[in-house]
């Protein structure tokens, strides 16, 4: 009896490089459905927003790759330097996403660890995230892996900025 076995999936948690920007748009586009990274449009404004997280060291677009480079996950870490807890360091992870077609395989475990990890070698203290209060089954998986609902978290949405025009108070 011959037994035909795979080897394990590897899958690596990297920075995102400019030509990862189509596939990672496509996961934040819509966390229901897999959107083809073929079909996105990368604008002047994703363009800067990558190049600022890019060249800033407390910030970081992370990628969960396979072993052909196909993007499978992401996530935006960002490095916060504090007052608190004695002067430490916090991570903030936003912007989590697994392909729609692999949840359930694990990946989004791997891909929290290995950020986890990441943070934690830089001395951070803390790890936070947000999370919709939709998103139920994303708070079982994230407490699942040791997060606790701590805090409540509030946000203020702000208009764009107007044009370049100047506005007079009087």
């Amino acid at each position: 009896m011959s037994s035909s076995t795979e080897p394990p999936a590897v899958h690596t948690l990297r920075p995102a490089t400019r030509t990862d920007l189509p596939a990672v748009l496509a996961l934040l586009a819509d966390e229901d459905r897999v959107v083809d990274p073929a079909t996105v449009v990368v604008t002047e404004a994703h363009e800067r927003a990558f190049t600022a997280i890019d060249t800033d060291p407390r910030n970081e677009m992370l990628v969960l790759v396979d072993d052909g480079d196909t993007v499978l996950g992401c996530l935006q870490a960002t490095y916060i330097p504090g007052l608190g807890k004695g002067g430490a360091e916090r991570a903030l992870i936003e912007a989590v996403r697994i392909r729609a077609d692999r949840r359930g395989d694990g990946l989004g475990r791997t891909l929290m660890t290995h950020a986890v990890a990441r943070a934690r070698s830089r001395g951070c203290t803390v790890v936070q995230l947000t999370s919709s209060k939709q998103r139920d089954a994303a708070h079982r998986f994230y407490t699942a892996l040791g997060f606790a609902q701590s805090h409540e978290g509030f946000k203020l949405a702000l208009q764009p900025r107007p044009s370049s025009r100047t506005v007079t108070l009087s």
